[in-house]
């Protein structure tokens, strides 16, 4: 292959991916502006229904079905998927009286998922027809259709499912947002279905959490030299240390950069009392504050060390680096 046919190639690839892309774009607009009440009907189905919301599907159409039932689950409308294949073969046991049966088909004619119908009648689900044919064999039998049709598949052959697995994606993620909308799922609810994501660490962990990596909590009274004030950061290894009244209540902060730039001046305040060069009234956090808002603060402020108060006493010293290794950014 001569170098300028496989540029040739490469070009009519990319071209093919743009329109491919305009297709399926086209595809998802032409939903939206078809979203009608047989939307708002399959809604009220799954939040009155007293059994859970099933997906089930096969081929390419039944990967769609597993990752909305994937989606739902998340953004908290409990949901699971059924192979429609497996289901003819024991997996019906799955599903019970008063759930709800997603099936998605394009054609509405797969095998597998017409099989179903029979029993899933006889369980007594309520089944939606997730399809792109409001003419077939599923479409008829079933309760309610969610038509995600679409003029012609983003495959230049118009044969390998592209554009129409994209609308019914696009179709079901819509359904799962109504409904977690509706419920008022929040982030923190999001957080606590994801707790191994980033999102679950920023909204699940707290500053109590992460103070456990270091356990250090430098403390001086306020009558303490700063050479010895040096010395408690040294041995804790931290960038500074709480100044505490003989109360043991938060009055001041240092930071190893106070003393260095002190240092840059004279050496003559080296004995003479920290509380003649602490900050006064720092900024501090409460241990059942997210890490993430320290995070926030430490940034906004650029520190490194956050004193961790609780009763107006430092209870820890937060570290910007044990942050990081706690991944709360």
């Amino acid at each position: 292959m001569t170098k300028t046919s496989r540029d040739d190639k490469l070009r009519k690839g990319i071209e093919e991916a743009k329109n491919a892309l305009q297709i399926e774009a086209e595809a998802v607009l032409k939903l939206k502006e078809e979203l009608d009440g047989s939307f708002k009907r399959a809604m009220e189905l799954i939040i009155d229904a007293k059994g859970r919301v099933v997906f089930t599907g096969v081929g390419k159409t039944g990967l769609v079905a597993k990752k909305l039932a994937a989606t739902f689950s998340s953004t908290g409308t409990s949901a699971f998927f059924v192979h429609a294949g497996e289901g003819l073969h024991g997996d019906l046991g799955m599903i019970r009286e008063g759930d709800v049966v997603i099936a998605v088909s394009n054609s509405g004619e797969t095998d597998e998922v017409i099989s179903l119908i029979p029993s899933l009648r006889r369980i007594g689900v309520t089944l939606i027809a997730l399809t792109g044919n409001g003419d077939s064999t599923l479409a008829e039998h079933a309760d309610l259709i969610l038509k995600a049709d679409v003029i012609t598949e983003a495959c230049p052959h118009n044969l390998a499912p592209t554009a129409s697995t994209t609308a019914a994606i696009a179709l079901g993620d819509a359904l799962a947002i109504a409904l977690s909308t509706y419920h008022g799922f929040t982030p923190e609810d999001f957080a606590l279905y994801h707790p191994g994501g980033s999102l679950g660490r920023k909204l699940l962990t707290k500053v109590r959490d992460v103070i456990k990596i270091r356990e250090q909590n430098p403390v001086v009274k306020i009558e303490t030299s700063v050479r010895e004030a040096l010395f408690k950061m040294t041995k804790s290894r931290m960038g500074s240390t709480s100044i505490v009244d003989q109360e043991g209540k938060l009055k001041g902060i240092i930071t190893d950069g106070d003393i260095r730039r002190l240092l840059e001046k004279s050496s003559d305040f080296i004995d003479r009392p920290v509380k003649d060069y602490m900050t006064v009234d720092p900024i501090s956090i409460a241990p059942d504050r997210l890490a993430a808002e320290a995070l926030q603060i430490m940034e906004a402020k650029e520190i490194n060390d956050l004193p961790v108060v609780e009763d107006q006493k430092p209870v820890a010293m937060l570290n910007f680096q044990d942050l990081l290794r706690a991944k709360v950014f």
